[in-house]
C-alpha cells in the first residue's frame, strides 16, 4: 500500500519546541509523517532531541515536561494542543526505558489489567483480555508473580502487555534495548517485530542501538541530528548515504566491514539488514580483503596482577551464586567479563573488592592472599564503579564528589585539586567543575564515578556497564580514555553487555553463566563460539555473520582482522 492510500497516524508540521528551562528550542522546523501500520526508528545521538521528539507523542510535553510550542502536532488527525494526557493515552501506548518507572500492580495480572480497571471493563471479560495479552508476550504463567521478581526481559514484557491490553493505535518504544543482556534485546525485537505484524498497529522505536534493531525489518529511519531531522530513508538508502558516522551514530558493523573491504554501498546491495543483502554481489570481495590482511604479532605475556582460586559464594544456603571459579588477569590487560542477567558477574566484583567475602578460595592481587583485607585496603589497589552511578554519588557539588576519597584519605587540599583536575580533564569534565550534580545527563553522572575513582591512582580499575545508555559518541569518548588509561598501566576489567565494547577493545574475555565460568579466551573467539554465546545469552555478532555468508573458512579470524584494522594496526 502506497504512502497516499495510507492514514497518516502522526504528522508533524513547522513543529518547535523550547523547554522553559533550555536558552535555546530542542526541536527546530519538524516535518514528518508517519503513517498507519509502519514501523519506523527513530535515532540520534545523545542530546539530540530524538527522546524529545518521543515526549511530544506520548504526551508528556507539554504536560509533564513544560515548554513552548510552535507549529502542529496531529495525532490521528486531531491536534495534540486540543487533547489532554487521557486522551492521548488512548491513542499512543509507551514502553518505558526504565520498566519499573511503570509499574503500578502488586502482581504482573493487576499491573497488566491497570488501565482496564481505569475504564471500569467488566470482570470476567478483564480476566479473558488479561490473559490474551499476557499470552502474546509470553508472560501467561506469570501472572500471580511480583514485577519485582523478574528479569529485565520479562519486565519489559509487562509493560509491553499494560500498553497492549488498551489497544492503543501506536506503540511507541523509548530505548526497548537499555539494560538487556543481547540475547534478551533479540528477543524483544522479535517480540516488538511479532505484535506489529499480528496486530498492524502504527510501531515507532527510539534507540540508540541501531544495528540490534535492525535484526528485524522496519519501514523507516528517522536520522535526528541537533534537533533536526537529518535523514528520512528506508534501511537501505539510509546505509547507502554514508551519513551516520558523520552523525556520531555508529553503522552496522557488517556496513563497515563492507567499506574496509572497499565496497561502494548502494541501495540495490540491501545493506540495511544482513538477511537482506545480496551476498552472492560482494562475497569476492571481502574474501579478497580478508587474504589481504597480515597477522598481528603476538604480544608478551605479562605477569599475573589478580588471581581468582577455586571462588565459591553464596547469600543463602539454598542457591549459589558463584561456583568454583578460578581465572588469571595479567597486569596492563583490558578484559571484559560477560553472560546474562542474574549470571553472579556483579556478584564476582562485589567479592573482589570485599563489598562481600567469599564462602570458598581465594582472590590473589600480584601473588598476595586478599584474605582479611578490608574494603578500604583493598581500595588502594582496586577500583569500583557501579552501574548507576546515583548509588555511588553523595555530594551536591562535582568538584567534592571527585575530592571525596581524597578528602577521606588525609591528602592535602592542594594536592587535591591537581589529581581532580587531571581526573576531570581526562573524562572530558573539566569545563564542568563548579557544577552542580543534579545539572548532568545520567552519562556525565557515569564519568563523574569514574574521575572519583580515577584520583584514588588504583592499579585495577573494575567497571560495571561503562557504556550503557551511551550514544555511540559518548561511548566512543569513555572507551577511547579507559583505553589511554589502560595504556598508562592501569588494568581495566569490564562487567559488559554490549559485544561491540567487547570486540573492540578487550582482547580477553570471561564469561560467566548460572554462577559457573564457562569461556575463558580471546573476545573474538568467545562471540564466534555459538555454544557458548547460546549458554550465555550473548549474540554472536553480525561481523561473524558476514564471515559465514561469505564462505569464509575461519569466521574468528575474519572477525579479528576487522579489529586490528579498525585498531590501525593492519597497515
Amino acid at each position: 500500500m502506497s504512502e497516499r492510500e495510507r492514514n497518516p497516524v502522526i504528522e508533524f508540521e513547522d513543529f518547535n519546541f523550547q523547554y522553559f528551562s533550555q536558552a535555546e528550542p530542542t526541536l527546530h522546523d519538524i516535518n514528518l509523517r508517519i503513517y498507519e501500520g509502519e514501523k519506523v526508528l527513530i535515532v540520534g545521538p545523545s542530546g539530540s532531541g530524538k527522546s524529545t521528539l518521543g515526549h511530544c507523542l506520548n504526551g508528556l510535553i507539554p504536560f509533564a515536561y513544560k515548554g513552548e510550542i510552535h507549529g502542529s502536532l496531529k495525532i490521528c488527525g486531531k491536534e495534540t494542543r486540543e487533547m489532554n494526557i487521557f486522551e492521548l493515552s488512548k491513542k499512543v501506548g509507551t514502553v518505558l526505558q526504565d520498566a519499573d518507572g511503570q509499574f503500578i500492580g502488586l502482581t504482573v495480572g493487576e499491573d497488566i489489567a491497570f488501565a482496564l480497571e481505569n475504564d471500569c471493563v467488566e470482570q470476567s471479560k478483564m480476566k479473558e483480555t488479561v490473559q490474551k495479552v499476557a499470552e502474546m508476550v509470553d508472560m501467561g504463567n506469570l501472572l500471580k508473580s511480583s514485577p519485582f521478581e523478574l528479569s529485565g526481559g520479562q519486565k519489559q514484557r509487562v509493560s509491553f502487555a499494560g500498553v497492549l491490553v488498551d489497544d492503543v493505535d501506536i506503540l511507541l518504544f523509548d530505548e526497548p534495548l537499555a539494560n538487556l543482556d543481547p540475547s534478551t534485546g533479540k528477543t524483544a525485537i522479535d517480540l516488538i517485530d511479532r505484535v506489529w505484524k499480528q496486530s498492524k498497529k502504527t510501531v515507532v522505536i527510539v534507540e540508540h542501538r541501531l544495528e540490534d534493531v535492525l535484526y528485524r525489518e522496519v519501514d523507516r529511519i528517522i536520522v535526528v541530528s541537533e534537533g533536526r531531522i537529518a535523514a528520512d530513508m528506508s534501511p537501505d538508502e539510509l546505509m547507502a548515504a554514508n551519513i551516520l558516522p558523520k552523525l556520531g551514530i555508529r553503522e552496522p558493523l557488517h556496513v563497515t566491514a563492507m567499506k574496509y573491504a572497499g565496497i561502494t554501498v548502494t541501495p540495490k546491495l540491501h545493506a540495511g539488514r544482513l538477511e537482506t543483502l545480496e551476498i552472492d554481489e560482494i562475497k569476492e570481495q571481502i574474501q579478497k580483503w580478508n587474504r589481504e590482511q597480515a597477522p598481528k604479532k603476538q604480544t608478551e605475556e605479562r605477569p599475573t596482577i589478580l588471581e581468582a582460586e577455586h571462588l565459591s559464594f553464596q547469600y543463602t544456603k539454598k542457591r549459589k551464586i558463584l561456583k568454583d571459579v578460578s581465572f588469571k588477569i595479567r597486569e596492563g590487560e583490558m578484559v571484559s567479563i560477560v553472560g546474562t542477567n542474574g549470571a553472579g558477574k556483579s556478584t564476582l566484583a562485589k567479592v573482589i573488592c570485599g563489598f562481600v567475602t567469599e564462602d570458598d578460595g581465594k582472590i590473589r592481587f600480584q601473588g598476595e592472599d586478599l584474605k582479611g583485607q578490608t574494603i578500604k585496603e583493598r581500595s588502594y589497589k582496586i577500583g569500583y564503579v557501579m552501574q548507576n552511578p546515583n548509588q555511588m554519588i553523595c555530594k551536591p557539588m562535582i568538584y567534592d564528589e571527585v575530592a571525596l576519597g581524597l578528602r577521606i584519605r588525609g591528602v592535602a587540599e592542594e594536592e587535591i585539586e591537581k589529581k581532580v583536575d587531571k581526573a576531570l580533564k581526562i573524562c572530558g569534565l573539566a569545563p564542568f567543575k563548579k557544577w552542580p550534580i543534579s545539572a548532568l545527563s545520567f552519562g556525565q553522572k557515569k564519568r563523574v564515578t569514574i574521575a572519583s575513582m580515577l584520583t584514588l591512582e588504583p592499579q585495577i580499575l573494575i567497571l560495571d556497564e561503562p557504556t550503557a545508555g551511551q550514544d555511540y559518541h559518548h561511548y566512543t569518548e569513555i572507551m577511547e580514555f579507559l583505553k589511554r588509561l589502560n595504556e598508562d598501566g592501569v588494568t581495566i576489567i569490564m562487567i559488559t553487555h554490549d559485544m561491540h565494547l567487547m570486540l573492540e577493545y578487550t582482547p580477553h574475555a570471561i564469561v560467566i553463566s548460572g554462577g559457573e565460568k564457562i569461556g575463558d579466551a580471546r573476545a573474538v573467539d568467545i562471540l564466534t563460539n555459538e555454544e557458548i554465546a547460546d549458554a550465555a545469552n550473548l549474540k554472536t555478532t553480525s561481523l561473524y555473520e558476514l564471515a559465514v555468508k561469505s564462505g569464509i573458512e575461519d569466521p574468528s579470524a575474519f572477525v579479528q582482522n576487522f579489529i586490528d584494522y579498525e585498531r590501525g594496526t593492519c597497515r
